[in-house]
């Protein structure tokens, strides 16, 4: 059985995008991987804001699908960092859908991401410490 549903997050979404026909099957739900790739980038971004450069994925927890997600629906993708150490990140990470008319959100799923931030070379550095970048 499922546990019950937490309450839609207080922050501002990372991402928030529209279900289109072509992130669907024949049926009319959404690709499971389509929506994983939006909480990777969500997660992705926040890793690369945090440790002030880039940060590559490393891991990701297990996913369960609890609602399927629609043509049409407005999914939001919520994250934060739930623990640093010397050069990763541990980003937990929820995807909520909303129907195009209606005013309720429903998690549909959620994960844990792991980043490590990298320099130029891609070898671990340590968080917070900028990567200089020719331009």
């Amino acid at each position: 059985m499922l546990e019950p549903l937490s309450p839609r997050p207080a922050s501002e979404p990372v991402i928030r995008v529209t279900a289109m026909p072509r992130d669907a099957n024949a049926y009319g739900d959404i690709f499971g991987g389509w929506l994983m790739s939006l909480m990777d980038n969500g997660a992705g971004l926040i890793a690369s804001r945090h440790s002030l450069g880039r940060a590559v994925t490393i891991a990701m927890d297990g996913m369960q699908f609890l609602k399927p997600v629609k043509i049409g629906d407005e999914l939001s993708v919520y994250g934060e960092i739930i623990k640093t150490g010397r050069s990763s990140m541990t980003i937990a990470v929820e995807a909520w859908r909303r129907h195009r008319h209606e005013l309720d959100a429903i998690k549909v799923t959620e994960a844990v991401f792991t980043f490590v931030a990298v320099d130029e070379n891609g070898r671990p550095r340590p968080v917070g410490s900028p990567v200089t970048q020719e331009k």
